[in-house]
């Protein structure tokens, strides 16, 4: 019983968004955002409203010319697989063969691109979706190294931050490197990772241990879930992975009760 369960939490799991999932766009979302903030910027200088430290950073030629060309680079992402994505009567674009024929068109073209933008923030952004093509590639350590040029070049109030430690540390876990994984999973849930991924950092550390065989430390580990975060996918998929291990023999520590709401009183 415990084993069917174990197997339809997995199946469960390969349902889920991944790491690198929403990394093509939240690419774009960035490019969006940094084109409007440069059209708006050429308008002010132009006008000579406000700022020149504002118009200087924004006629920076080499950014501006790094986040078209990453838009650019970024349009293989659309390219449809045959047989995975449905077929497009009005594109003139031939789709891949293969989803891995896609992912080694994606690797050419970001790392062609970021070799051609050093030290822009559009090339630190495009190491993300090059990242994901690597690692379904079963390229680990290739993957590792586009995730550390994005985790180097990126400020620590970055909202890609989380999904790159999150994709980190599945890098290292295919490389059977546990404790690094813990490490980057560790590092995961101290980011700023919003509702998307809040609580997956805490989960994904119980996974490494129950991977490890230390089942009575990840269940120490997965009964704080539900109440650090509630109603949240890491909450639910903890609750799942703790009924495996009961069934397994593994006692389940008891959660803390959530603090209780402050109401206050009437002096008189």
């Amino acid at each position: 019983m415990a084993q069917q369960k174990t197997e339809k939490i997995r199946q469960q799991e390969l349902r889920q968004p991944d790491a690198f999932q929403k990394v093509g766009a939240d690419a774009r979302d960035w490019l969006m955002q940094r084109q409007k903030f440069l059209a708006i910027g050429a308008g002010v200088l132009v006008l000579g409203a406000v700022g020149f430290a504002i118009g200087s950073e924004v006629s920076k030629r080499g950014e501006e010319t790094a986040s078209m060309q990453l838009g650019q680079a970024l349009t293989v992402l659309d390219r449809p697989v045959t047989g995975v994505d449905p077929a497009d009567p009005t594109s003139t674009e031939t789709p891949f063969p293969t989803v891995a024929a896609r992912d080694e068109e994606v690797v050419k073209q970001l790392s062609g691109f970021r070799k051609e933008h050093p030290g822009t923030r559009a090339a630190t952004t495009a190491a993300l979706p090059q990242a994901k093509a690597e690692f379904r590639l079963g390229k680990y350590d290739d993957a590792l190294a586009s995730l550390g040029a994005f985790l180097q070049g990126s400020p620590e109030n970055d909202a890609l931050r989380a999904s790159a430690l999150e994709g980190q540390g599945y890098a290292y876990e295919a490389k059977g490197d546990y404790a690094n994984a813990i490490t980057s999973f560790e590092q995961m849930e101290k980011a700023d990772s919003g509702e998307y991924l809040v609580g997956m950092g805490q989960y994904h550390k119980a996974r490494m241990l129950i991977l490890q065989g230390k089942k009575d430390e990840a269940a120490q580990v997965l009964s704080k879930i539900p109440t650090d975060h509630p109603n949240s996918a890491a909450a639910r998929q903890a609750t799942e992975r703790m009924a495996v291990l009961a069934a397994e023999g593994v006692k389940i520590p008891t959660p803390a009760p959530p603090p209780a709401a402050t109401t206050e009183t009437d002096a008189g």
